[in-house]
Parts: structure tokens; sequence; C-alpha cells
């Protein structure tokens, strides 16, 4: 196959798809072995023993009644925060030609328990319920006036950005719409005010319909690498149900989309040798909420196993050098 360009349906951003640039796909099963880091020293072992604050958060171990000394996941503030609350909404002004906007939000950690159990080596029980913190605390922040986003994402390994070993995820609320999200908002209202279709719904029929890139299915979720593939081996994690807030996804729908995270995340751990990897949540701003009911909440794992070079970096096109059907067909 010849290099292709291929467009976004959602962001109208354009990427490259060129298999001939890869000797094989095999080449980006990783080689060397996890470096595991040592229990002793962890700061997040013990997080209030560390330095920590006390948790907003936590969840106990169903065997005791001692929250302290055997939490399975607890949710504190970030010890370094990115934003910071304040009780003041942060106004733009400008410096010379540039808006400025004051860094006020919230920066929070979810901590699992287990040293060395990340997010598909975790019991069923426990990755729900690290969801269902995610729920709970993003209900919270959706009560700050001057919030605009809540991001929720996932650092595995130092490639993806992890500068502590033991498991941990990070949820950010922010005063601005992101532009990424912004693309994805913007595309999909577009799409559905010309065709008045949920664009996500109309992918995930068309990949249900194909099945050459679906590599996970139940009864409530779907993943499958997209066509536009921004990186190799890239998964997306769905509700099959129209569902345009992840805050209000009812329990049942919600554990099915969790199964289906921690499957996705297995089959890359075992097809590519376990690579470093960030999955993110996009859903619908908290800030004039109700105006998003066209978008499609769902899940975005990327595997660090490209560079981004200078065209890339110049053009802002990715270079896809493995095509997202080879992709499912070696992920399956």
């Amino acid at each position: 196959m010849n290099s292709e360009l291929r467009q976004d349906i959602v962001s109208g951003d354009w990427i490259v798809i060129a298999p001939k640039r890869a000797k094989r796909p095999e080449q980006f099963i990783k080689k060397e072995k996890r470096i595991k880091a040592p229990i002793k020293g962890c700061p997040f072992e013990n997080p209030q023993k560390s330095g920590h604050s006390q948790p907003i958060l936590i969840y106990q171990r169903p065997t005791t009644n001692n929250q302290q000394q055997n939490w399975s996941v607890q949710v504190i503030p970030n010890k370094y925060p990115v934003f910071v609350h304040k009780d003041i909404c942060p106004a733009v002004s400008k410096n010379g030609p540039y808006s400025v906007i004051e860094g006020i939000g919230h920066h929070d950690l979810v901590i699992t328990r287990d040293h060395h159990k990340n997010f598909p080596l975790l019991d069923k029980k426990t990755a729900v319920l690290v969801f269902k913190a995610f729920q709970k605390r993003y209900r919270m922040l959706a009560k700050d006036s001057c919030g605009a986003y809540v991001s929720i994402f996932h650092n595995w390994g130092p490639k993806a950005g992890a500068s502590i070993y033991h498991p941990h995820y990070q949820i950010i609320s922010i005063p601005v719409i992101p532009p990424d999200l912004e693309h994805s908002l913007d595309g999909s209202a577009d799409y559905f005010r010309k065709s008045k279709k949920c664009v996500h719904c109309v992918m995930i029929e068309w990949e249900k319909k194909i099945k050459k890139r679906i590599v996970y299915e139940n009864k409530s979720a779907v993943v499958f690498a997209p066509f536009v593939s921004r990186e190799p081996f890239e998964l997306r994690v769905f509700p099959k149900k129209h569902l345009p807030y992840f805050e209000d996804t009812k329990k049942e729908d919600l554990e099915l989309v969790v199964e289906a995270l921690q499957k996705a995340l297995i089959i890359i751990k075992n097809k590519l040798n376990d690579p470093d990897y960030n999955f993110f949540i996009h859903t619908a701003p908290i800030l004039n909420k109700k105006n998003y009911k066209h978008y499609h909440w769902h899940i975005e794992i990327q595997p660090k196993i490209s560079i981004s070079a200078g065209f890339e970096l110049g053009t802002g096109i990715e270079i896809t050098v493995v095509d997202p059907d080879e992709a499912a067909k070696i992920l399956r």
C-alpha cells in the first residue's frame, strides 16, 4: 500500500498512513523489559506519611474497617499541581498582543494501593472503583463555577510522562476548553447540524459493519483501531449507547466500558510486550454542559511507540507507519 492522506471525520485534521516506512509491524514490539521501581521509598505507598494531604475521597478494602491503613483507592490533591484552586475565578488579561489567564483550577491524583498492578492488572472491582472515583470527583469539580473542562488521564511509563512508577491517575480542571477537544466538539456539532446524527455513533456503526478494525466488543462497549490513527496501534473505547457525559454514565454501562478498557490494555501489554502508553477520557465540558448533547464520550489509548519528527512538528500532520487494519489484526 502506498502512503495515503486521511482526514479525521470529527476534527478535520489530516494524517498520513505510510506503511512502507516500516519494515514490518513487529518492529514496534518493545524489546527491553520494564524496570520495576522498589516499594521502599515510594511516595504513594503511604501518601499521607510521605507528606501528601488527607484524601479528598478514600475507598477501603472490603476486608477491613481501617481506611487509613487498608485503603484500595484514594483521591488526593497533587503535591506539585499545575493548576491551583482559588475562590476567585481568573479573568483574561493582556500582555501586549497576548491573552493571559491565571492557572486557577484543581489538580488531583487517584492512587491505587498495589504498587505493581497498573490498570489492566487490577481486579474488576478495583478497576470499576477507579472509574467511580473519577465520576465522583468529576461531579464535585463540576460545581466549581470557575471550571470549563475536567481532564482525566493516565500516564504509564517514562515515555508516557510518568515520573513515579506506582500506578496513579490524574484529574485536572481548567478554566478553558482545550484546543484538541474544541476541534472534536466543533466537528461533531457541525456533523450533527448537517445530518442530525452523532458522528461517533456513525463511526461505531461503520466499524461494527466492516469488522476490520474491531479489537474487542461486549454488550455495552466497543474497542477499535481508528481509521484515522495518529499513532501506531492507537485504540479507542466507546460506549455503544449515545452518552455525551462521562459523569452521568450509569453503573452497568460504566462497568462494561471499564471491562473493555482493561481488555484493550491487556491486549496491548501482551501483543506489544508492555509498551508505555497514555489513556485519556474525552467528554463534554462542564461549562455550558447542556450545549453538547451531540457529543459522545470515549477513551483514547495511545501507545508510545513512535516519535514525532520534523514533518509532524512543522505541519501538524502525524505520520502513522502501521495501517490501522493491520494493527487491529495483530492485536486481535
